[in-house]
């Protein structure tokens, strides 16, 4: 399979409960690459208020998506990845919640954070020298927005707003929704999600993500965290 992009992920344990849920509410599978049924939910258009997030899959970004560098190889990037996850600790929070993020809903960490901050930021400073500049295009994208200036610093530098101090751990679940719908998805996901998510919430690997020729993300590997 070919990719367009690469990112590094917290991708949730493939037999856990509320990642089976989850994936099919979002209707895609990236570790099997396989499209999904939608949970009949009464009231509401699932297919719909996924249609965003579905591409990228059930995840929380560590490293955003990036084009290789020239000069970079993908047997590299692998061996980067590797060695990156043997020199980071496994991540213990209290749990997630379901919270609203200006007009979607996503899964957000309960807890003291800070050493899942720290996770991310190695991921992005780490892996950095993989990352192809980004094009004008889509820093204007990014810029579109309305970014601060320690957003704008962030794009410069490492080519995504909202990394290190501007970052901020979530699983995303809809796309933009209007106030009305916003509400009554929200009320679903905390009578069908909520009562499956895990307590504690433990991120124990990382996940090497590829973005095909579909425009979908699939999971090419997982590096264990060090104990």
């Amino acid at each position: 399979m070919t990719f367009t992009r690469y990112a590094l992920y917290y991708a949730p344990p493939a037999g856990a409960e509320w990642t089976a849920f989850a994936i099919r509410w979002l209707g895609w599978d990236m570790e099997t690459g396989a499209v999904k049924p939608h949970p009949a939910v009464p009231d509401v258009d699932v297919r719909s208020v996924t249609d965003t997030p579905r591409k990228y899959g059930l995840h929380g970004t560590m490293k955003p998506p990036f084009r290789l560098a020239e000069g970079q190889s993908f047997d590299a990037l692998q061996a980067a990845c590797a060695q990156l996850a043997a020199h980071q600790k496994t991540v213990v929070l209290d749990g997630l919640e379901i919270a609203r993020l200006g007009r979607f809903l996503a899964l957000r960490p309960l807890g003291d954070t800070q050493a899942l901050n720290n996770l991310a930021a190695a991921c992005v400073q780490d892996l950095d020298a993989f990352r192809a500049p980004a094009a004008e295009a889509e820093l204007a994208r990014r810029r579109a927005a309305g970014l601060s200036p320690a957003q704008e610093s962030n794009l410069l530098q490492w080519g995504y707003p909202y990394v290190l101090d501007q970052f901020r751990f979530h699983i995303t679940l809809t796309g933009r929704l209007d106030k009305s719908t916003l509400t009554g998805v929200e009320t679903a996901l905390e009578q069908q999600l909520v009562p499956l998510l895990p307590t504690p919430f433990t991120i124990q690997d990382l996940a090497l993500m590829g973005e095909a020729e579909d425009g979908r993300f699939h999971l090419i590997q997982r590096y264990a965290l060090s104990a």
